[in-house]
């Protein structure tokens, strides 16, 4: 599933309630205070309405002030428990200190690695699960957000040029490393496994035959 961060006055992006990536309405935000004075334009406020759902989103300049919960997409199911507490731990504070998330979200690398069977340092590990089928294209991606690479950080550690662009490109990568190497397989596993006996009988026939 595609996910856009909410932004300020953005046509689209994946709303924080429904989790649907959806178009957004916006508006300036409007008080009345003593219901006498008439209606009074909130400089630099505005309110965004989701298309699909009809709920909104608060804004202070660049930063959304409701609902105040994490705007990231929910960690893929397939990771370790571990794994996804770090990640939701990253989650509750990105907006707060996107520095913070993003060592916690090295670290849910380095720990999906593991979980993948490597348990050398990230640089060797990701390079192993290329070989194992981890698109080169997610490799780069994560020398961009310096996870492996010459200017990488030890997983856990606080990067000071951290920002909220790289948080939000780590969340990203930590599920779609998870559906590449564990749940797409999975996936593909129980649709063979799903197949008629005679079907998979054939299979296995012509694989024979292809050995011979």
């Amino acid at each position: 599933m595609t996910f856009e961060k909410p932004e300020p006055k953005a046509k689209f992006f994946t709303c924080p309630h429904c989790g649907i990536l959806a178009k957004q309405n916006w508006s300036d935000l409007m008080t009345q205070f003593d219901g006498s004075g008439g209606w009074i334009r909130q400089t630099n406020m505005t309110v965004g309405l989701c298309d699909y759902c009809s709920k909104i989103t608060i804004w202070l300049g660049k930063e959304m002030l409701f609902p105040s919960k994490p705007n990231v997409p929910l960690p893929n199911d397939d990771l370790n428990p571990d794994i996804k507490e770090d990640y939701n731990e990253a989650a509750e504070i990105v907006e707060k200190s996107p520095r913070s998330a993003s060592a916690l979200l090295r670290l849910a690398i380095q720990k999906l690695c593991q979980q993948l069977g490597e348990k050398e340092n990230l640089n060797v590990s990701i390079g192993k699960l290329v070989k194992k089928g981890l698109p080169v294209k997610i490799q780069q991606a994560l020398d961009v957000v310096r996870v492996i690479g010459n200017e990488s950080v030890h997983p856990g550690e606080i990067d000071l040029r951290d920002d909220k662009n790289t948080a939000y490109k780590l969340f990203e990568l930590v599920n779609i490393i998870a559906h590449t190497m564990i749940t797409q397989p999975k996936e593909i596993e129980n649709l063979y496994k799903n197949l008629p006996q005679k079907k998979l009988e054939g299979i296995v026939e012509r694989d024979d035959n292809s050995k011979q």
